[in-house]
């Protein structure tokens, strides 16, 4: 089974920039959708972005739309977070979740439900 593993997370000024990534282990990466959550301090989980199998179909939250760029190296396990121009508000725990495709279909779904393999999470923290 796929296990997930978030590294990247620190603190960072607003404006700033991280790069998260969520490796995964246990088997290859080809056949799982990948999504990315995050979770502030007293409010509801959201999504922010996901990508298909193969990295055709991307998904964000209209929040970060236009800061954050997800990608995947299915070569090399591993799903990126690229946020740039950092706001305190995207201040979280940051986690990356699976969810097995197993006919490859080119889709992915910015709600929690279907994701049922979760990484422990990285914190991001934005803050003068």
């Amino acid at each position: 089974q796929l296990q997930l593993v978030e590294s990247g997370g620190g603190l960072v000024q607003p404006g700033g920039s991280l790069r998260l990534s969520c490796a995964g282990s246990g088997c290859t990466s080809d056949y799982y959708v990948i999504g990315w959550f995050r979770q502030a301090p007293g409010k509801e989980r959201e999504g922010v972005s996901c990508v298909d199998t193969s990295g055709g179909i991307i998904n964000y939250a209209d929040s970060v739309k236009g800061r954050f760029t997800i990608s995947r190296d299915n070569a090399k396990n591993t799903v990126y977070l690229q946020m740039n121009s950092l706001k305190p508000e995207d201040t979280a725990v940051y986690y990356c979740a699976a969810d097995w495709n197993r006919l490859r279909r080119s889709w992915c779904s910015m709600t929690s439900y279907p994701y049922d393999i979760w990484g422990q999470g990285t914190q991001v923290t934005v803050s003068s």
